[in-house]
Formats: C-alpha cells, sequence, structure tokens
C-alpha cells in the first residue's frame, strides 16, 4: 500500500502552501468593502447625495459594493469611478449587461432581491441612502450580520446610524477601516 496515497491533498502540500490556504499569509491587510444602497431610481438632489459618497469611499480606498442597476446604485459607482475607485455589481439578472456602466465588476446572479443577502455580507460597513422596500430589506440584513449601518434620508430604524453630514461620514468610515 502506497502511504502518499492516503494523504488528503492538503497533506500533500508544503507548510508555506498550507498557510495560504487559510488566507493571505503575507501580512497583507485585505481592501475594506463598502456597501451603498439605496433605491434604483431618486431624485437629482439623492443622486448628487450618492455621487459624493461614493467618492468618499473610494477615497478611503475601500472598494465599493452595490446592486449594480441605476438611481442610487449608479450614483455612487461613477461617484467612485471619478476617484479611481473599484466597483463590484452583484446583480439581480443573470445578464452583466444589466449593470451600470460603471460598474468594474459585473456579479449576476439570477437571485432577484435574494441577492440583497450577497451585497451586505460582501461588506465591512453599509451606507443607505433613501430607498424602499429592498434598501429597508439590505438594511435589516445589515444589523442581524453586526455590520455598522450608516443612513442618510433613509429608513428610521433603531441600530441605523444617522449621519449628520458627509465630513462626520467619512472620519467614521476611516475609524472603523482603521480597526477592521
Amino acid at each position: 500500500m502506497n502511504p502518499v496515497r492516503n494523504l488528503s491533498n492538503r497533506e500533500r502540500l508544503s507548510k508555506k502552501e498550507r498557510v495560504g490556504m487559510k488566507g493571505i499569509s503575507n501580512g497583507a491587510k485585505k481592501q475594506p468593502i463598502i456597501a451603498v444602497i439605496g433605491g434604483n431610481k431618486c431624485s437629482n438632489k439623492v443622486e448628487q447625495l450618492a455621487h459624493k459618497i461614493g467618492k468618499i469611499v473610494a477615497k478611503v480606498g475601500a472598494i465599493l459594493v452595490c446592486g449594480g442597476l441605476g438611481g442610487v446604485m449608479e450614483a455612487s459607482c461613477k461617484g467612485a469611478k471619478s476617484e479611481k475607485g473599484l466597483t463590484i455589481g452583484i446583480l439581480p439578472s443573470q445578464e452583466k449587461t444589466s449593470a451600470n456602466s460603471f460598474v468594474d465588476i459585473a456579479l449576476p446572479t439570477g437571485l432577484g432581491y435574494s441577492r440583497n443577502v450577497l451585497v451586505v455580507k460582501s461588506a465591512d460597513i453599509v451606507i443607505a441612502i433613501d430607498g424602499k422596500y429592498g434598501t429597508l430589506s439590505e438594511i435589516a440584513y445589515a444589523l442581524h450580520f453586526k455590520k455598522p449601518t450608516f443612513g442618510i434620508g433613509t429608513w428610521n430604524i433603531k441600530g441605523v446610524i444617522k449621519i449628520a453630514s458627509l465630513i462626520d461620514l467619512e472620519n467614521r468610515i476611516r475609524k472603523i477601516i482603521k480597526n477592521l
């Protein structure tokens, strides 16, 4: 009987290779991810706000994740891109082409609103802007998963941190990222 055949693939790897299986082994810090959630349709005022928040996400060195469609999602992606940020759209459809033009990485799911849990779970921080029931479900997931959740002009729910200003938001985000 060959003893090598009885070893699992993991046991056949060198110690250095096994360490790499546990995660990043070179001491590098993972880039933070911030979800920006909000309606597929929004007013010009909300669109401008989402654009500014997208810029903040990129400015603090985070990746922006969203539902990848229009409205708040598109405006925040556009803001992030204007600051050379990276954007991810977790799409409800099965088609990458449904992503807005400012999404760098389009992830089609075919899950409809069920994809909202993926948007939230992938993030370290969640920012809710305006929105209706889809945004409400994302806020619920964010609070359930104990994600720091900020709200601007959105649902008034215990646990959602209301933001007084964009400077306040940026400072709070930087503080959280520092402790990730």
